[in-house]
């Protein structure tokens, strides 16, 4: 299976199935799990010092001789230095995120790393295209943490229309059917992140997973609309203190002092109630903790039965 893929085939990786590269707990740890078991495991460099990042790179090399990436926020006050390392490292494969990775992709493609960015639009798809991605991950607005406003069922068959390079389907994807919509849908891959978050290898705190083993359906909100960077997360006492704020007419200033530092509070310290728990709106059908090397084989190990019931439904 997946012989003839086009991602499996640019990335040399067996299954088409990347790790969200989620900052916090987008570790060495579980990035080299996921590769190890045949997917593509993304390092989240978020904010992290380069020296930080280095680190967690040379342990990923340590960990797992299969091809891994780092997904880099070019917003992060390190970018060109976090950029630098991964040069230096030469690292198989960068997604990133909030920008546009064009002044970086000469070097990049000189040590022949592949750049795939996220999008969250057709416009910045093509434009990001134009400026020489390898790929594309095409991310609804089910996803959690930082998001745009298109769901991935109207956003990924439109992206995979405008451009000519292979798309990965994110937001909202969990399970065997998930995969198999998003490759009906013209993908290629599929990225999770909400999945992992609930693997054994995710070093997010206890609290925070009970928190997202407990989420219903509709547990997830959007903060941070106005500050224009909306992410999702899990309902609690932050996001009703942000909403307030928010309803009130607080400045900018003060509404990033209040999310500032809550993601680690939530993910290490497990405050759960004034940390942010991002997790995306798929946190209601996740209900248990396994291996990584687990949820990906029941992943890939259900998709023909999920195929077979769809051919059955058509005939």
């Amino acid at each position: 299976m997946f012989e003839n893929n086009a991602i499996c085939k640019l990335l040399n990786i067996k299954y088409p199935i990347f790790q969200g590269g989620m900052a916090w707990i987008g570790t060495a740890e579980l990035a080299s799990a996921v590769s190890n078991a045949g997917g593509l495991g993304l390092i989240g460099a978020g904010h992290m010092p380069p020296d930080v990042l280095r680190a967690e790179i040379q342990k990923c090399k340590g960990w797992t001789d299969k091809p891994f990436g780092v997904n880099i926020m070019l917003m992060s006050p390190f970018v060109k230095e976090v950029m630098q390392v991964v040069i230096d490292e030469r690292v198989p494969v960068i997604t990133t995120g909030a920008g546009n990775p064009g002044e970086y992709m000469p070097a990049l493609k000189e040590i022949g790393t592949k750049v795939i960015p996220v999008v969250a639009s057709v416009a910045l798809a093509k434009r990001l295209v134009r400026a020489g991605a390898d790929a594309v991950i095409a991310e609804g607005t089910e996803s959690g943490g930082h998001i745009g406003e298109i769901t991935t069922m109207a956003l990924l068959p439109q992206v995979v229309d405008a451009v000519d390079v292979p798309v990965i389907g994110a937001g909202g994807i969990g399970d065997s059917r998930g995969m198999a919509a998003a490759f009906a849908l013209g993908a290629q891959a599929i990225q999770m992140g909400s999945r992992f978050v609930l693997s054994e290898e995710c070093i997010a705190h206890e609290n925070y997973k009970k928190l997202v083993l407990k989420a219903k359906d509709r547990s997830t909100v959007v903060t941070g609309k106005s500050l224009g960077h909306p992410a999702r997360i899990i309902a609690n006492k932050l996001s009703r203190k942000y909403e307030e704020m928010e309803a009130a007419g607080a400045s900018a200033e003060e509404l990033e002092k209040l999310g500032a530092g809550s993601l680690h509070r939530a993910t290490h310290e497990g405050d759960v109630e004034n940390g942010s728990v991002m997790i995306g709106e798929i946190s209601g059908m996740l209900n248990d903790i396994k291996p990584v090397k687990q949820i990906i084989e029941d992943i890939v190990g259900g998709l023909p039965t999920v195929i077979e019931s769809i051919q059955g439904n058509c005939k």
